[in-house]
């Protein structure tokens, strides 16, 4: 047993002294090693990537004839309407009208209770009649001087009195009678035979549907470019036919509220489907400008005040502010700030900063 444990503690001394001087250096050496390699700081990848300029595309100004077109909201209305009133109050005795259907000028539309009247009118003309011959009478004993002058004047001014208030009586009598002040379509009845009105009823619509008008507002700044005789186009809700009209007049005075110009124009052509108070869509086609600068709508940079695009001069980015006009899908009119043959960048806007180098990549319209 002695012998064994002899061994045992003289293989374990051999196998201790191995580890102390083969292994634990060589794991020391390894562990030395990969720290001082992580502390080696990597080397930069693509440094020169920053200072490379940029590749954009362009587009070349180039004046171009432009023709502004806009579209605003507009109402079919009636050469003449008006709301049938009675001028005096009364109870419907006759209502000779047909709802919908078309009514000739003076026309009877519907006739009050005048019985009074005509009661007074004729008391008056019994009482003419007695004045006249009186009057008669005086005349020839004037003429033998059988009266003075005054008398004769007396009975005279009776006979013109009684004429006078005779015409009174008439003009009331015919303010009973409500005819149609012009040819037309007549709209729904609003009243029935025997109902008692007064001035503010109102007893139908009549409009004169032969030839419609279309009343249409333009902002402020288009005022000089609309004259009249000028041709605008239109559609109506429920149909794509496009129809025209031609301006007759403006108004005298812009709207305070929208600061617009109220502008009124004639149908051409009366379609049976037309109908006063229908909604319009109104087309409005303005003089062209030969000379128009147009660039795409990409190209624009708006800024908190006004706008900007970026201009391509000698590899240099230059930041320019414009004043744009009208505009298209596609494209933007400028008013102010380019001229023709400058180079508009169109790509790569949020990458570019002012005063860098770009080049150019595609020329989106080369000069011809």
């Amino acid at each position: 047993m002695a012998q064994q444990r002899y061994l045992y503690f003289s293989q374990f001394a051999i196998m201790r002294n191995l580890f102390l001087q083969w292994v634990l250096p060589m794991i020391l050496l390894t562990v030395t090693g990969c720290g001082e390699e992580s502390k080696k700081t990597p080397a930069p990848m693509g440094g020169g990537e920053k200072n490379k300029p940029l590749k954009v595309d362009l587009f070349i100004v180039q004046p171009a004839p432009f023709a502004e077109t806009i579209e605003v909201p507009g109402t079919i209305v009636a050469s003449e309407s008006v709301e049938i009133h009675p001028e005096v109050a009364g109870r419907i005795v006759q209502l000779p009208i047909e709802e919908g259907k078309y009514i000739e000028k003076g026309s009877l539309l519907a006739k009050l209770n005048d019985a009074d009247l005509v009661a007074q009118l004729n008391k008056l003309e019994i009482q003419l009649q007695l004045a006249q011959q009186t009057e008669k009478r005086q005349s020839q004993l004037l003429k033998i001087q059988g009266i003075s002058q005054q008398d004769y004047d007396i009975s005279l001014l009776q006979v013109n009195s009684l004429k006078a208030d005779i015409g009174i009586i008439k003009t009331s009598i015919a303010k009973t009678e409500i005819r149609a002040p012009f040819s037309g379509k007549l709209g729904l009845r609003n009243i029935s035979n025997g109902a008692y009105v007064s001035p503010a009823s109102v007893i139908a619509v009549i409009n004169q549907t032969e030839q419609l008008k279309l009343d249409f507002s333009i902002p402020e700044k288009y005022i000089g470019k609309i004259r009249n005789g000028q041709e605008v186009s239109f559609r109506f809700e429920g149909s794509n036919e496009s129809l025209t009209a031609r301006i007759v007049a403006t108004e005298s005075r812009v709207t305070e509220n929208s600061r617009s110009l109220q502008v009124r124009a004639r149908v051409d052509a009366k379609k049976s489907f037309l109908l006063p108070g229908s909604f319009a869509k109104v087309t409005i086609g303005f003089d062209p400008d030969p000379n128009a600068l147009l660039i795409p709508t990409q190209a624009i940079l708006p800024q908190a005040r006004g706008k900007k695009v970026i201009l391509y001069k000698g590899g240099i980015a230059v930041f320019t502010d414009v004043k744009t006009g009208s505009r298209t899908s596609d494209r933007v009119q400028i008013i102010e700030g380019l001229a023709p043959g400058d180079s508009v960048v169109t790509t790569g806007l949020l990458s570019v900063r002012p005063d860098a180098s770009i080049t150019t990549g595609k020329i989106l319209n080369p000069k011809p």
